[in-house]
């Protein structure tokens, strides 16, 4: 069995991440998903990220509720208390916080809080280094558990 080697999340994350601004529409958001064929954006006012949001916040938050996806700002249906890791702590640390919290992927930010990147739980699963840290599999597990309907 391999011997694992402590990786930062800086080693395994996708840099150069698309964003969305909070003032774009709904339907900017949505039309930059379809075309990066991603089912969510971090939101970002410049280089500080302020929120997310996902395919299912602008048709359960808006659509569904109404809101026009033309003239509804991102800001008013995105999700803008979320988690996200530091590029400098050790990536079995954020697997460990991703199944806590149940999430497949975090924002990255560097330590003047600016989004450097996002981190998949699937980064870790297909870092070679990564064959020993037996916590993969359970993350994996435990993140597609199903939790308690959020309300």
């Amino acid at each position: 069995m391999p011997h694992y080697v402590p990786m930062q999340v800086s080693e395994i994350m996708t840099r150069g991440v698309e964003t969305v601004a909070p003032d774009a529409s709904l339907q900017q958001a949505a039309s930059a998903m379809e075309a990066l064929g991603v089912g969510s954006l971090p939101v970002c006012d410049g280089q500080r990220l302020v929120g997310s949001i996902t395919d299912r916040d602008i048709v359960v938050r808006g659509v569904a509720a109404g809101l026009s996806p033309v003239e509804t700002l991102v800001r008013d249906c995105m999700t803008s208390d979320i988690a996200y890791a530091f590029c400098d702590e050790e990536a079995d640390e954020v697997l460990e916080r991703m199944k806590t919290l149940q999430v497949r992927r975090l924002a990255v930010l560097d330590r003047d809080k600016s989004l450097v990147g996002i981190v998949a739980l699937g980064d870790v699963a297909t870092e070679p280094r990564a064959a020993a840290l037996a916590s993969v599999g359970a993350a994996v597990a435990e993140i597609s558990e199903p939790s308690r309907p959020r309300k």
